[in-house]
């Protein structure tokens, strides 16, 4: 059975391998694929976005750990959700909110017979989270493991979405890679339903404006560029370079798109 982990431990202490090593304690036979632990500290939407960008090609029923908890030891819940035939597991800190569309059961982590004792206030992702895991992984059934929930009831987080005034579209920044290229939540089909035929966008951000769309990443390094990614979202990127750090682009920034020609508004 598949587990993923996915959290903001980071990659210089043993958080990350201490969970590994309870899950493989209580089930030797998971197979676990590292997603990311080097999110920023307590980013929940960051999270949530790496988690919703990864997932889809992973096989069915494999089980989704991320563990990135600004609340632990409070009376925040842990939550168990299946969605499009994946299991999540989470805090109910809104970190699963991409996946609450497709969702069709939850429940909520209460049975501390799976738990890992003593159980740490601190660490739940090594007492609760990593053993919980296994015991799915090892065919536990999610009705087991406490009391089902709404999906209404469940925390959710705002998801900006692109938003037309007059002749611009608007959207922003949300996440920037390992290189510094900075998606935003504009979509390829966002583009294409702004745009007439024949139009080319031009995009403003922060103190940058693009003219044109790029296809890839050969253009002359050092010049900011505008691209779909792989995601099909527009991409701000500097070739050879980091864009979110030399264009100032943060998580928020607004992004404007207009049509080639289109009066400012």
């Amino acid at each position: 059975m598949l587990i993923t982990l996915t959290t903001d431990f980071g990659l210089d202490d043993p958080f990350v391998a201490m969970m590994k090593g309870v899950i493989l304690s209580r089930c030797p036979q998971a197979c676990l694929v590292d997603i990311c632990h080097t999110i920023p500290p307590h980013d929940v939407s960051a999270a949530g976005h790496i988690l919703a960008e990864a997932a889809p090609y992973f096989p069915k029923a494999t089980i989704h750990v991320a563990v990135v908890d600004p609340g632990v030891g409070t009376d925040r819940r842990i939550i168990c959700i299946d969605s499009g035939g994946h299991l999540m597991l989470a805090p109910d800190n809104g970190l699963l909110t991409p996946f609450f569309d497709d969702a069709y059961s939850a429940f909520q982590v209460m049975n501390d017979d799976l738990f890992l004792q003593p159980l740490s206030a601190t660490f739940h992702g090594r007492d609760i989270f990593a053993p919980v895991a296994a015991a799915l992984a090892c065919g536990l059934d999610p009705r087991e493991l406490g009391p089902s929930l709404p999906l209404g009831d469940l925390v959710r987080l705002v998801r900006p979405m692109p938003t037309m005034h007059g002749q611009e579209l608007r959207g922003q920044c949300l996440h920037a890679d390992h290189f510094g290229n900075m998606a935003t939540n504009i979509s390829q089909q966002d583009l294409a339903t702004f745009l007439a035929p024949g139009e080319t966008p031009m995009i403003c951000l922060a103190e940058t404006t693009i003219t044109d769309l790029s296809r890839t990443f050969d253009k002359k390094p050092g010049s900011a560029i505008a691209l779909l990614n792989s995601s099909n979202h527009l991409e701000i990127s500097i070739p050879r370079g980091n864009a979110a750090r030399e264009l100032n682009l943060l998580p928020g920034t607004l992004v404007v798109v207009r049509k080639t020609g289109a009066p400012k508004i």
